[in-house]
């Protein structure tokens, strides 16, 4: 990480979104990683959190509970008609042989008005996906169909 006050950077890439995000835990590593692909389509800093919504998500292993955040971020935009700029994680931990992540997440109904839209998000994407632990906390890469 270069700074500790950067969240996230976005990576060359031909077609798609590809972002490295950073965090002290890795609960603020995903919880970065759902901003910078949020950001990818829209500009966070006009979306005010006046609701919120509670997720809930199992997976076999850490980088399919990467997809499925990001995946399910992206259902509760496109089906809810929402868009975020708040992530709390509550946790991420290993139950049996299952990774559980229990989030809030905040933001408003989308308003063509406030809201200007630029790249689409399709979909998250296996592709070189990763998530690290550092010295200075966790790392995590993803990439983002657009």
């Amino acid at each position: 990480m270069s700074s500790s006050a950067e969240k996230y950077e976005y990576l060359e890439h031909t077609a798609d979104a590809k972002f490295k995000a950073y965090g002290a835990t890795l609960e603020e590593a995903f919880e970065n990683a759902a901003l910078a692909m949020m950001n990818v389509m829209i500009d966070t800093d006009t979306v005010k959190n006046t609701q919120s919504e509670i997720v809930e998500l199992m997976s076999s292993d850490m980088d399919a509970l990467l997809f499925e955040w990001l995946s399910e971020l992206l259902f509760v935009f496109e089906v809810e008609n929402m868009v975020f700029n708040g992530f709390d994680i509550e946790y991420i931990k290993q139950e049996s042989d299952d990774f559980h992540l229990v989030a809030k997440l905040m933001g408003e109904p989308i308003d063509l008005s406030v809201h200007k839209f630029g790249t689409e998000v399709k979909a998250a994407t296996y592709n070189d996906m990763s998530i690290q632990e550092t010295e200075s906390g966790w790392t995590v890469q993803a990439t983002v169909d657009t």
